[in-house]
C-alpha cells in the first residue's frame, strides 16, 4: 500500500517517543500489504474498527494509541488522518 500523510505519524512520534517502535512496525507492514477489501485488514488486525467512508481505526502499541486511516482499496492508498493516545481518541468525533 502507498501511505500518504506520514508527517502526521512523524510529528506524533516526536511528541510520544514510546510510540516509535509500534508505529514503525505498523508502517512497514502496511506498506507491504495488499488490502483489497476490509476483510483483508480484519484478517490481520482483528481489533481494527471500521467506520463509514472507508475509514479504519487501528489499535497501536497494545491499545495505547489509535490511528485513523482512510483506505482507498482500489488505488492501494492509505491516508493517515489522525493519531492519538487512547485518552485523546475517546474525545474524537467519529461521525
Amino acid at each position: 500500500m502507498t501511505i500518504a500523510g506520514r508527517q502526521i505519524i512523524e510529528k506524533f512520534i516526536r511528541k510520544h517517543a514510546n510510540s516509535k517502535a509500534s508505529l514503525s512496525a505498523w508502517l512497514e507492514e502496511a506498506e507491504e500489504a495488499t488490502w483489497e477489501k476490509p476483510q483483508d485488514i480484519k484478517n490481520r488486525y482483528n481489533s481494527a474498527d471500521f467506520l463509514s467512508g472507508n475509514r479504519v481505526i487501528f489499535d497501536i502499541g497494545g491499545n495505547n494509541y489509535r490511528l485513523m486511516v482512510l483506505v482507498r482499496y482500489k488505488n492501494g492508498i492509505l491516508l493517515i488522518q489522525k493519531i492519538g493516545t487512547h485518552a485523546e481518541y475517546s474525545k474524537w468525533k467519529l461521525t
